[in-house]
C-alpha cells in the first residue's frame, strides 16, 4: 500500500483534498445539531429532574443574570432605579429574549439583598445557551454594564454569558499548531520535513471534525466532543506522522532511495501507528462501560478522528513523501550524504549515552524515577470529584464577578439551591423539617404545578463545598424520611454529587476494561506477557502521578494565578474518565514505537540487553520530541476558555510529559534490563493459540535441509574482534543469525580476539558481536561458496542497530 501511494502520489492528495472540502462543504451547509443529552438513570436527582419537567414542561431557555452593585446608599434608590431599569427594559424588548424578571417589580424584594447594596434580575431566552446567537448575548451584555457609572457596579452570569466571554473559536489550535511547528523545525532542521507531520494533523482533524458535525445529525453528540476530538487528534496526528517522518529520513540518510525508505519507514513504524491508533480507540471505547450517556457521542467523536489520522499517516503521508523527495532532508544533511556517503547504522550522541548509562545504573535508574513518581501521585489521596462553575472562572471575568456578588449579597448557598421535589404530598411538614435542618440558609414552597411541589432549599455553604454534600446525604436519609413524604433532592448541585458518585462507583471497571483490552492487544503485538503487564503498570503509575498534578493545581490552587485559571475547586466528575481513555491511549503509544523497535533489534539478535539499549537509543529522541508537540498541542487549550477543556490539557500535558521523560525514557528500559530475557516470555501453548499480527516485517524463515543441499557445501565466517585502537577483544561473543533472528551458530572470540562461526549455506546473514564492557555491533553478511574473513571493530559506549 505503502508503494502503491508514492507511485499514485497525485491521485491519493486529490482524494484527500476531495475529502476534506467535500466533508467541510457538507457540514457548513448541514450545520450543527449538538445536544448535551446528560442522564443519570436511578439517581435520586434523576427522578427529581423527571417531575420537574413533568410539572414545568417549557422552561427550557437558558436563564442568565444581571447583577449590580452600590457603593453607598441602596439598589433602591431613584438614581439606580434609573440608570438600571430602562436598560432591562432594553433587554426585554430584544429578539430572543423571553422574559427579564426585575427586582424592581411587585414580587421582587426577595431579589435584593438584606443590607440592600446588592440586586439581580433574571434574563430568560427563548433558546439553550448554545443555541443563542452570540450577537444577541453580546447587546445584553453591552446594554446591561453600559448602565454602570462611578459607584455603580454591574456584572453578568451564566452559561450564555460565558460563551461571549470565551477566546475565538480555534484559538487553542492555532496556537498548539504554531508550537508543534517550531519543536518540529528543531528537530528536523527542515522546512519541508516540518510541514508533513502539520498537514497531516490538519487532514486528520480536519475530516474528522467534519464528520463529527455531520454525525451531530443523526445521533447525540455533546458540544465539548468537537474540542476534545480536535485536542487528541492534533496530537497523534503530528506524532504519528513524527514517528513515519524520523524513520524515513533515517533510511535516506543510510542510502535508501526515496521510494525504498518511505516503504520501509511505513512497513516498521507505519504498523507501529497502526497498533497504537488502535490502542488508543480501545481506550477511548472504554469510556462506554460506564454507561454515562452523553459520553458515547465523545467516542464516536474522538475516535473517528484518531481513525481518520491514522489514515492519513498511512496513506497521505507516503504521497507526500513522494512529492518531496530528498527534499525530506535539510540542505545541509544533502550536502553531507553527497559528500560522504551514506551513515553508518549506530545510533549516536546523548540518545546513545543515556542508553548505555540506564543499562549500567538499572537498579539506581528505576529507584530514582519510581521515587519521583511515587512524590508527585501524593495529591490524589485527596482527590475530590465535583463540578466547577463559574466561580473558578478568572478573577477578571463578568461571570466571576457576578457569582461572587451573588454570594456576597444572598449567600455562598445562593449559586446552586438545591430543589426538593415531590408529587401530592402534604407539605408542611417537609418545609419545617427542611427549615429545622442544620447547613439551610433559606427555604421556598413555590405554588404546586400538575401536583408537583418544589421546595428551593439554599445551603449556608457554596455548592462546591464538602458541607453542602453532606446536607444533601442528610436530606436524603433523615430529613425526607423524618417528614413521612416520598420525595426526591435535585438541582445542578445535586446533579453535580449524584454523577460524581456514578462515575467513582464505575470507575474501577472502565480501568479495568481499558487495561485489560491494551493488554491483549500489547500480547499479540509483542508475543509477550511481561511487556504488555509492564506496559499495564507503568500506565496505571502514569495515572497517578498526572492526577496527583491536576488535584495540586486545580484543587489546591498551586500555580493557578500563574496560568490564569481561575479559583481552586475539585476535579470535574467527568474528567477521570474522559483523561484516563486519552492517557491510556496515548501512554500505549509511547510502549508500542519503544517497545516495537526494541522487539525488532530483538527478533535479529536474541539479546536482551543489546535489543533495549538500541531501542531506547534509537527512538527516546523522537519519543521525547513527539512528547514536547503533545505537551504544547494540550498546554495550548488553557486558551480555550473552557474550563474543563483547560483541565484535561493541563492534566494530559503533566501525563505526557511525564510518560515520556520518566517512564518510557528511564523506568521502563531499567526495569527491562533488569527482566533480561525474561521480557519477551510466552508458553509454547499460548504462542500456538495467538493470532499473528506483528508491529515488525514476518521474520524470514531459517534455511530447510533441501535448501542448504541446494545452496551447496557448508561454509564458515571468520576473522578477528578488536578495538578501535586495534587491541584484540577476547571472551566476546558472537552470534550468527538468519536475517529472520533465528540463531545458527555462537562462539566466544579467543584471547587473540579470532573468532570462527559455521555457516550452513551461502546467502545473507546477520553477525552480532557483544562484548561486556564495550559496545555491540550487527551487520549482515552475504557468504558466497568459500569461508568469509570479517573483522569486527567495538567502540566503547557505541550503540549501532538493525534495520
Amino acid at each position: 500500500m505503502a508503494r502503491w501511494c508514492y507511485r499514485h502520489r497525485l491521485v491519493v492528495l486529490l482524494l484527500w483534498v476531495g475529502a476534506l472540502f467535500g466533508l467541510g462543504f457538507s457540514a457548513s451547509t448541514a450545520g450543527t445539531n449538538y445536544a448535551n443529552v446528560f442522564s443519570l438513570p436511578d439517581t435520586d436527582s434523576k427522578s427529581a429532574y423527571d417531575l420537574m419537567e413533568k410539572a414545568f414542561p417549557n422552561t427550557s431557555g437558558d436563564t442568565d443574570t444581571v447583577v449590580w452593585k452600590v457603593d453607598d446608599g441602596s439598589v433602591r434608590d431613584q438614581a439606580v432605579r434609573d440608570r438600571i431599569r430602562p436598560a432591562l427594559e432594553d433587554i426585554a424588548k430584544m429578539p430572543g429574549v423571553g422574559a427579564v424578571t426585575s427586582p424592581y417589580g411587585a414580587q421582587g424584594a426577595a431579589q435584593v439583598s438584606k443590607d440592600g447594596t446588592i440586586a439581580y434580575a433574571q434574563v430568560t431566552f427563548v433558546k439553550r445557551a448554545n443555541e443563542v446567537p452570540k450577537d444577541l448575548v453580546q447587546d445584553v451584555l453591552d446594554t446591561a454594564q453600559g448602565a454602570e457609572r462611578a459607584g455603580l457596579q454591574v456584572e453578568l452570569g451564566g452559561q450564555a454569558i460565558q460563551r461571549v466571554q470565551e477566546p475565538p473559536q480555534g484559538l487553542s489550535e492555532g496556537v498548539g499548531i504554531v508550537a508543534a511547528a517550531i519543536v518540529l523545525f528543531l528537530a528536523f532542521g527542515s522546512f519541508f520535513a516540518m510541514t508533513l507531520p502539520i498537514a497531516i494533523a490538519v487532514f486528520g482533524v480536519g475530516t474528522g471534525l467534519f464528520a463529527t458535525q455531520l454525525l451531530s445529525h443523526t445521533t447525540d453528540v455533546p458540544d465539548i466532543a468537537p474540542l476534545l476530538a480536535s485536542l487528541i487528534g492534533l496530537g497523534v496526528g503530528i506524532d504519528y506522522a513524527l514517528f513515519i517522518v524520523t524513520r524515513h529520513r533515517k533510511g535516506i540518510q543510510r542510502g535508501l532511495d526515496p521510494e525504498e525508505a518511505a516503504v520501509t519507514a511505513l512497513n516498521t513504524s507505519g504498523r507501529a501507528v497502526l497498533f497504537a491508533g488502535g490502542t488508543v480507540c480501545i481506550a477511548l471505547a472504554g469510556m462506554l462501560v460506564t454507561r454515562l450517556r452523553f459520553l458515547d457521542g465523545v467516542v464516536v467523536g474522538t475516535s473517528l478522528t484518531v481513525v481518520l489520522s491514522v489514515l492519513a499517516a498511512t496513506t497521505l503521508l507516503p504521497a507526500l513523501l513522494g512529492f518531496l523527495g530528498p527534499r525530506v532532508l535539510s540542505r545541509r544533511q544533502r550536502r553531507k550524504l553527497a559528500a560522504q556517503g551514506p551513515e553508518s547504522e549506530g545510533a549516536s550522541g546523548l540518545a546513545a549515552r543515556w542508553s548505555t548509562a540506564v543499562q549500567k545504573r538499572p537498579r539506581r535508574t528505576a529507584a530514582l524515577a519510581l521515587v519521583f513518581m511515587a512524590v508527585l501521585a501524593v495529591p490524589v489521596l485527596s482527590l475530590r470529584l465535583g463540578a466547577t462553575d463559574q466561580g473558578n472562572d478568572d478573577a477578571s471575568t463578568t461571570t466571576r464577578k457576578a457569582y461572587d456578588l451573588l454570594a456576597e449579597g444572598f449567600g455562598p448557598g445562593f449559586n446552586g439551591p438545591l430543589q426538593v421535589v415531590t408529587e401530592g404530598a402534604e407539605t408542611s411538614a417537609l418545609v419545617k423539617g427542611l427549615q429545622d435542618t442544620p447547613g439551610v440558609a433559606r427555604v421556598a414552597a413555590l405554588p404546586p404545578a400538575q401536583g408537583v411541589t418544589v421546595i428551593q432549599v439554599v445551603p449556608t455553604t457554596s455548592p462546591q463545598s464538602v458541607e453542602t454534600d453532606r446536607l444533601i446525604d442528610r436530606l436524603r436519609d433523615d430529613v425526607i424520611p423524618k417528614a413521612g413524604v416520598e420525595a426526591h433532592v435535585g438541582g445542578v448541585t445535586a446533579v453535580s454529587k449524584d454523577f460524581s458518585t456514578v462515575t467513582g462507583d464505575r470507575l474501577p471497571l472502565f480501568i479495568a476494561t481499558i487495561i485489560g483490552l491494551g493488554f491483549l492487544l500489547l500480547l499479540v503485538a509483542f508475543r509477550s506477557l511481561v511487556v504488555p503487564l509492564t506496559a499495564a503498570l507503568m500506565n496505571l503509575i502514569a495515572a497517578a502521578a498526572s492526577f496527583g498534578v491536576l488535584v495540586a493545581i486545580f484543587q489546591w490552587g498551586w500555580g493557578l494565578e500563574l496560568l490564569g485559571l481561575g479559583k481552586e475547586g475539585p476535579i470535574n466528575a467527568f474528567l477521570p474518565v474522559i483523561m484516563l481513555s486519552l492517557l491510556f491511549g496515548l501512554s500505549m503509544d509511547y510502549q508500542v514505537f519503544l517497545v516495537s523497535r526494541m522487539h525488532e533489534e530483538w527478533v535479529h539478535t536474541r539479546d536482551n540487553a543489546r535489543a533495549v539499549r538500541v531501542g531506547l537509543a534509537e527512538t527516546s529522541r523522537v519519543i521525547n520530541s513527539a512528547a514536547l508537540i503533545m505537551v504544547c498541542v494540550f498546554m495550548a487549550f488553557v486558551l480555550s476558555g473552557d474550563s474543563g477543556a483547560a483541565m484535561a490539557g493541563v492534566g494530559l500535558a503533566a501525563a505526557v510529559a511525564l510518560d515520556a521523560f520518566i517512564l518510557r525514557t528511564a523506568l521502563v528500559p531499567a526495569a527491562m534490563h533488569l527482566l533480561g530475557d525474561a521480557n519477551w516470555w510466552l508458553p509454547k501453548g499460548l504462542e500456538k493459540r495467538l493470532p499473528h499480527l506483528a508491529v515488525e516485517p514476518k521474520e524470514e524463515a531459517a534455511p530447510s535441509p533441501e535448501a542448504r543441499a541446494a545452496g551447496g557445501p557448508a561454509s564458515a565466517v571468520h576473522g578477528f574482534v578488536r578495538t578501535a585502537d586495534g587491541e584484540p577483544v577476547e571472551g566476546a561473543a558472537v552470534t550468527l543469525l538468519t536475517g529472520g533472528g533465528r540463531q545458527l551458530d555462537r562462539v566466544e572470540s579467543l584471547a587473540d580476539g579470532s573468532y570462527i562461526v559455521s555457516v550452513p549455506a551461502p546467502g545473507t546473514y546477520l553477525l552480532a558481536t557483544t562484548a561486556p564492557t564495550y559496545g555491540s555491533r550487527a551487520r549482515h553478511v552475504v557468504v558466497g561458496e568459500g569461508p568469509l574473513v570479517y573483522d569486527v571493530e567495538l567502540i566503547e559506549g557505541e550503540v549501532d542497530a538493525v534495520n
